[in-house]
């Protein structure tokens, strides 16, 4: 009778609200998202990412140790959001903040139990505009409810929109979306945010102006996306990759990720202003193997065709698969692997009408897993991207982040000492490096006056 009874549950999340939603001629465009990865909890003796109870324990991975590896204060913080995740929530709320791209009237939120092997229950679901750390802006709070219903079950593996509720989204605005969860939810479907989190010690505060005492974070918990109902010319562009696109060592809530600095690009020109941004970057990820996320290859529909008003796709992915494969003989990937899989990837996204952009691979030499081997590959693919007119336009990232004197080497100034990830600066100059007019806009030059060489 169990599956009979998980069938029930997905189509009480499914029936209705497809019924709901699919009527008229609203149009619908996410102006945020995130990834859902595969949940990893701290090991405090290695160091090392450790899976979750029920899923497959991912090949080991060298304790971190600089330089090259994230720093003593980056592992503790770390580790704190990692003990959390790893217990879930029991009668606490949890409220999140969110960075829109594009403006809309009104609103709904996409919650995913997407990696959990048990039903979630939400006892109570809250949007508003954001005001300061948890607080929330008067008279914005608004009842999300799902079928109609406030509160739902998620089952294993579903994904479940909100009905819509007025409310004016701003574009480059900040979002609370708070969740309360009654009963004791097992380790989360989570992911890193780069933004402050808040969770209650106990209680119901997702309708309250704030959380005091809070816990914080600085992880997404279930929340999956924000829609927002937008103008007919409207659409997204989603930005699949690693932890590049996730934009690890930028500041915390500085919104300095080169996803949400090309959004600020976008709405400053009046011929992309209607464009949307979504980060779907997990770090670690890889385009050929599952890691820390299923392969780009695997949550290819989940994260990019599953979007609401999906156009275009910006692909920045195979470092990780050309790190690991250079250091570990059982990872060995070729550029003719890579490729094969961009083309697939490419082809999949035309089917469905989405052109596709290439992100050439930024220079890596001094990270950890950087051997000239691996450097081969890379220049190859790169050649490839720039080459084979097989995407539909291309986006040189590393031109933008090279360092003229070494090119196979990070700008000194965009490095931030991992020599792999770019710091603030760095993820500026690879938003600036993206020409406008590939999404229909000017050639204006970004404001900053800057432009690669």
């Amino acid at each position: 009778m169990k599956p009979r009874f998980n069938l029930i549950l997905i189509l009480a999340c499914f029936g209705p609200l497809a019924l709901l939603h699919g009527q008229g001629n609203e149009h619908w465009v996410a102006t945020w998202t995130t990834a859902q990865p595969l949940a990893r909890y701290m090991n405090a003796r290695t160091g090392t990412p450790q899976p979750a109870a029920g899923q497959s324990a991912a090949r080991p991975q060298p304790p971190p140790a600089a330089p090259g590896q994230p720093t003593a204060a980056e592992r503790q913080a770390f580790a704190a959001q990692q003990a959390i995740a790893a217990q879930g929530f029991s009668n606490q709320t949890i409220r999140m903040i969110v960075r829109t791209s594009i403006g809309g009237s009104r609103v709904r939120v996409k919650l995913a139990n997407a990696f959990d092997s048990q039903p979630l229950a939400v006892g109570a679901a809250h949007i508003a505009i954001r005001g300061k750390d948890s607080e929330i802006a008067p008279g914005s709070d608004r009842l999300l409810t799902f079928n109609g219903k406030p509160s739902c079950t998620i089952g294993p593996g579903v994904v479940i929109l909100s009905d819509p509720v007025d409310l004016k989204i701003s574009p480059l605005g900040d979002i609370a979306v708070s969740l309360y969860f009654p009963g004791k939810t097992g380790p989360p479907t989570a992911h890193n945010g780069l933004h402050t989190t808040y969770v209650s010690k106990e209680g119901d505060f997702s309708g309250q102006p704030a959380i005091s005492d809070a816990t914080t974070t600085q992880s997404y918990y279930w929340l999956a996306g924000m829609d927002v109902l937008a103008a007919p010319e409207a659409s997204l562009v989603v930005a699949l990759g690693d932890s590049i696109t996730e934009s690890f060592r930028s500041t915390p809530d500085t919104n300095r990720s080169w996803p949400a600095l090309l959004s600020a690009r976008f709405a400053s020109n009046a011929s992309t202003a209607n464009l949307a941004v979504a980060n779907m970057g997990i770090g670690g990820n890889r385009m050929l193997r599952d890691g820390t996320g299923a392969s780009a290859l695997a949550r290819f529909d989940r994260d990019v065709l599953s979007q609401s008003g999906v156009k275009w796709l910006i692909v920045l992915e195979g470092i990780n698969d050309i790190g690991r494969g250079a250091t570990d003989a059982a990872e060995v990937v070729s550029s003719e692997d890579l490729i094969a899989a961009y083309e697939q990837i490419i082809e999949r996204a035309h089917t469905f009408g989405i052109k596709v952009m290439g992100g050439t691979l930024p220079p890596y030499e001094g990270a950890s897993y950087a051997r000239e081997s691996g450097e081969a590959v890379r220049e190859a693919v790169n050649t490839w991207i720039r080459t084979s007119g097989a995407y539909d336009g291309v986006i040189d990232f590393e031109a933008a982040t090279r360092d003229r004197d070494d090119p196979k080497r990070l700008r000194p100034e965009f490095d931030p000492g991992d020599h792999l990830h770019p710091n603030d600066a760095g993820y500026q100059a690879m938003a600036d490096a993206v020409d406008l007019s590939l999404f229909g806009g000017s050639r204006a030059a970004p404001k900053s006056g800057k432009r690669s060489k």
